[in-house]
């Protein structure tokens, strides 16, 4: 067996997802939301069943799908893709895995900033690419400029960045894509960007895709997520967008990963994308929201909350919260008491911080505020158990 994959553990969305429902638990750790997804969205995949063919569409992608995509990304954001710089893959997930099985030969080093989604190292390490990591500080989980143009030399082939980014809910600043736009140019360096939360920004904050810098458009492959835009994660409807010399060589590793996805979820996501601005102003308004809720609620519980520009997720700082615990021990606690949360530790590839918990708050303000109440007992618990060991 293929030693990587038989010493891995089950990854943590799976474990703590488990544990929430043999507990009854509230589940703010995995990132799905509570409602159902837009209705007319659904309707056009259920059309899409009966009425279209569900035999093998092509292996990039229905053609639909693909103009709807570079039309969506000229309109919102101002890329002049065209569709034959877009493969449709099975999630964002095989996105990243057929983009990095593509770029990544044995011994080229690649550029990771931690906290980190977990799928990128595992991949990276199965193509034989060497990682180098450049962690992230709280508060606002932003890049040392000094550490990141240490990470970068004759070596590296590929950077993977996350903006917005999971899990801290933050966004890359103008001046650190400039900086990483300024490195993959000087190094002949692709930046594989996972952007699947880029519709999911709260003003005033706005997204702003690496593409759009001096040098990038040729050297950019750009991933996106129709189950992170219309609230349908379980889809997993994804695509990688790129100049057609990096394209090409994801879908000949795309091929082999899925090689294709559902026609009928691949129209209705092609209908989607070109709803009216007012469902994409909408969904954000909706999310903000939530966040807001989550954030008030818990702050007035006692916890300290870092401010989010997007994603579905707010973190809590445990020490400013006056918590000296770590983050598993307290999201054991949390789960006692009937809420689920997701160790900050769990997305570090090395050297992890063990003090922050992130949560999910892109569910029903019942959800919310239930978990607050509990949450809050967590709390009270976990201070009256220091209190009565330090005496």
């Amino acid at each position: 067996m293929n030693a990587r994959y038989a010493n891995m553990p089950v990854t943590v969305f799976e474990r703590i997802s488990a544990r929430a429902r043999a507990a009854n638990a509230i589940n703010l750790g995995q990132g799905f939301p509570d409602g159902r997804g837009p209705a007319d969205v659904l309707a056009a995949a259920a059309r899409a069943l009966e009425d279209q063919s569900n035999q093998y569409p092509p292996m990039t992608g229905i053609p639909e799908l693909r103009a709807a995509v570079a039309t969506h990304y000229n309109r919102h954001q101002g890329l002049d893709l065209v569709a034959d710089e877009v493969v449709v893959t099975s999630g964002a997930t095989e996105a990243l895995s057929a983009a990095i099985l593509a770029m990544v030969a044995p011994g080229d080093e690649v550029v990771l900033l931690q906290p980190l989604y977990d799928s990128y190292l595992p991949m990276v390490e199965q193509a034989g690419g060497v990682a180098r990591l450049v962690t992230l500080e709280p508060p606002a989980w932003q890049v040392n400029p000094q550490a990141l143009a240490a990470a970068f030399n004759a070596k590296t082939r590929l950077i993977i960045l996350n903006s917005p980014h999971n899990p801290t809910g933050t966004l890359l600043a103008p001046e650190t894509l400039a900086q990483i736009a300024a490195l993959c140019c000087r190094y002949d360096v692709v930046a594989l960007c996972d952007e699947v939360w880029e519709h999911v920004v709260f003003a005033p904050a706005q997204h702003r895709s690496l593409m759009h810098f001096p040098g990038m458009r040729d050297r950019t492959i750009k991933i996106g997520s129709a189950g992170k835009i219309f609230a349908l994660t379980g889809w997993k409807v994804g695509w990688a967008c790129a100049a057609p010399d990096l394209v090409r060589v994801v879908a000949r590793a795309h091929q082999f990963l899925t090689f294709t996805t559902p026609p009928n979820l691949q129209h209705a996501v092609a209908y989607g994308l070109g709803k009216t601005d007012d469902y994409f102003v909408g969904m954000r308004s909706d999310f903000a929201r939530s966040n807001d809720r989550l954030a008030a609620g818990l702050r007035a519980a006692g916890y300290h909350i870092a401010d989010g520009a997007g994603t579905y997720f707010i973190v809590i700082n445990l020490p400013a919260s006056g918590l000296m615990c770590s983050d598993e021990a307290f999201c054991d606690a949390s789960l006692e008491d009937g809420v689920a949360a997701i160790p900050m530790s769990a997305f570090y590839a090395a050297a992890p911080r063990r003090d922050h918990v992130r949560l999910c708050f892109a569910k029903a303000d019942s959800t919310l505020d239930a978990a607050i109440e509990r949450l809050c007992t967590t709390r009270q618990r976990l201070l009256q158990a220091t209190s009565v060991s330090s005496r």
